[in-house]
């Protein structure tokens, strides 16, 4: 720098115009503003030596990293640094390895754990008779009934007649409830009879005996020992008409309902004189005879009775299909005299 210059220099910051040394702002200050800092003291000039700042402490004089883009022109003044607001920056990870968001947020509401479905077990051979609620055996009046067809008149109708009166039979309060009454279905010259408890909803809104998927199944099972509900076999219950509770669920029949509907039970055995005849359920059997049992062969009406599970039980529990199946052989055997 020639003399003149460096007095222009002096003469410039004595008038307080003089050029400023100002620090950037590092990287991780707090601080989104840079600080002025003040102008360093001139340490006094020698003879012909121009007058040189005095040298910043070192962490004052570091390096700054040009932050410009790669395009920016050289020289190119920098953008100021943009202020942020306390909520941005908590919102921003203060870096890769932070884990300051994670925290923050909200936890994930609980999902309540739901109990186990309890597992359905088969039922021993010994306590298939229990598993059912108790049906009381109804008892067999031979008089007038109170309302509708009587005794007598049900033990002499053809097979269009009664099935007629089943459709609009009043001998219990039933009539009442109902939607329609559900009479039985196949073979009038039947080898096989194959007797359920009641209709359920679904049999009711179809009008046939053992409906939907239990009735498929049925099908097939009579198929397997060569009947069938068109030839050689028919399907039928103790009770015509659906019982159910004021909610609208299926309930038991009483005993009055059963003495009620057993004449027409007595003339479908009466009209197709069967070889055999199987109780599908628990229930069917108890309400035949006041008890169940499996494996064994009894008489109703002079007819051989062997009792298994109702094609809705299979489906719920396939395992007892075998079983079953040991069933339909017992009565194979009884139909053909061999027991």
């Amino acid at each position: 720098m020639s003399q003149m210059a460096h007095r222009t220099a002096v003469f410039l910051d004595e008038m307080g115009i003089g050029t400023r040394w100002v620090l950037r702002q590092r990287a991780g200050d707090e601080s989104p503003q840079p600080q002025e800092e003040p102008a360093p003291e001139l340490a006094p000039a020698s003879a012909g030596v121009p007058a040189q700042p005095q040298a910043a402490p070192e962490a004052r004089m570091q390096p700054v990293p040009d932050k410009r883009p790669a395009h920016a022109a050289p020289g190119a003044a920098e953008a100021p640094p943009q202020a942020t607001s306390p909520a941005a920056r908590s919102a921003v990870p203060a870096g890769e390895d932070s884990t300051a968001w994670f925290d923050d947020a909200p936890a994930p509401a609980p999902v309540p754990r739901q109990p186990a479905p309890a597992a359905r077990h088969a039922p021993a051979d010994d306590a298939w008779a229990d598993e059912a609620p108790p049906v009381t055996a109804a008892p067999r009046p031979r008089q007038q009934a109170p309302q509708g067809v009587s005794d007598d008149e049900i033990a002499a109708m053809d097979w269009p007649t009664l099935r007629t009166a089943v459709s609009s039979c009043t001998r219990c309060n039933l009539c009442r409830t109902r939607v329609a009454a559900v009479p039985g279905r196949g073979d009038g010259n039947a080898s096989w009879i194959m007797l359920g408890t009641m209709p359920n909803a679904e049999d009711e809104s179809a009008i046939e005996a053992i409906a939907g998927e239990p009735g498929i199944l049925l099908d097939n099972m009579l198929r397997a020992v060569g009947q069938g509900s068109s030839e050689g076999a028919y399907i039928t219950s103790l009770v015509k008409c659906r019982p159910s509770n004021d909610d609208g669920s299926d309930r038991l029949p009483s005993a009055d309902e059963l003495a009620a509907c057993r004449p027409y039970l007595e003339r479908e055995l009466q009209l197709a004189q069967p070889k055999v005849m199987v109780t599908l359920g628990q229930t069917s059997a108890k309400g035949l005879f006041g008890s169940a049992a499996r494996g064994t062969i009894r008489g109703y009406a002079g007819v051989p009775v062997v009792a298994t599970y109702h094609p809705a039980e299979l489906l719920r529990r396939t395992e007892d299909k075998g079983k079953a199946w040991a069933d339909l052989c017992l009565a194979k055997a009884a139909h053909a005299g061999r027991r």
